[in-house]
């Protein structure tokens, strides 16, 4: 991306969404940045004045995304790059199925990247080459235990994003979607168990950028994880649930579920 954009970028506090601030900066970009936390990306404006503009919000507060978005149509008029970023994880513990752990997780991933999107488009019809960016999740590719919230929250963002794709077209703006493996960030931190081929935000914000630059319909990556989901991911069904039935923790209580 040699040519200047206008860039939104939301969940840029921490993990891949300040590595991504921070490369995205440093090319000379524009970015308008949202996060609940500002102190982080208060910093980042200091190192780069003139460049960025800081707005705190709760994305899941509908109001509050449409005053981000009167701010960056106030300060710039027009959106090129929005990249939807923002989202959490909570896993569930069965045999007790946690409803409002659910509606959490879809809160915020789903709803609040559905305000989002209604805010963004208007600004991209308006930009140079526009193109919206949503992060989802490989965890998409295969159902793995105690993902019940956060592999749904991420199968509704991949299904929104190709939707979006077919119907944006006419209106020449381009849709891509992020399906990262495991990141080193404060949110995988928390996790109790393994995770294979991790990478850093670092890398995984220098592999979202070279895809947005080559124009890629879906972003995925480390390679050999992805390929690996994949492989298992089309096998019979059978075969599939022996094979991840085996992450599964063991039931407290034996006959509990």
């Amino acid at each position: 991306m040699s040519i200047q954009k206008r860039i939104w970028l939301t969940g840029a506090s921490s993990g891949i969404g300040l590595a991504l601030a921070e490369q995205l900066a440093a090319q000379g970009h524009k970015l308008a940045l949202t996060a609940r936390s500002a102190p982080p990306l208060l910093a980042l404006a200091e190192k780069f004045p003139g460049q960025i503009l800081v707005i705190t919000a709760d994305l899941t507060d509908p109001h509050a995304v449409r005053e981000v978005g009167e701010r960056i149509g106030a300060a710039w008029g027009a959106l090129d790059l929005a990249i939807l970023n923002a989202g959490t994880c909570e896993y569930m513990d069965l045999p007790t199925f946690d409803a409002a752990l659910l509606g959490r997780v879809m809160q915020v991933n789903v709803q609040g990247t559905a305000h989002c999107i209604e805010t963004a488009l208007p600004l991209l019809r308006a930009g140079q080459q526009p193109r919206l960016v949503g992060v989802g999740s490989s965890v998409t590719y295969v159902p793995l235990p105690r993902a019940e919230a956060y592999g749904a929250s991420k199968a509704a963002v991949r299904y929104l994003f190709q939707s979006l794709e077919l119907d944006l077209a006419q209106c020449g703006i381009k849709v891509s979607l992020v399906s990262p493996g495991f990141v080193e960030t404060p949110l995988t931190a928390a996790n109790d168990f393994p995770m294979p081929m991790q990478v850093t935000s670092e890398k995984a914000a220098q592999a979202i950028i070279r895809g947005i630059e080559r124009g890629k319909r879906e972003i995925s990556f480390p390679g050999a994880f992805i390929s690996l989901l994949r492989v298992v991911g089309h096998l019979p069904a059978a075969l599939r649930v022996m094979l991840t039935r085996r992450l599964a923790r063991p039931a407290t209580t034996p006959g509990s579920c």
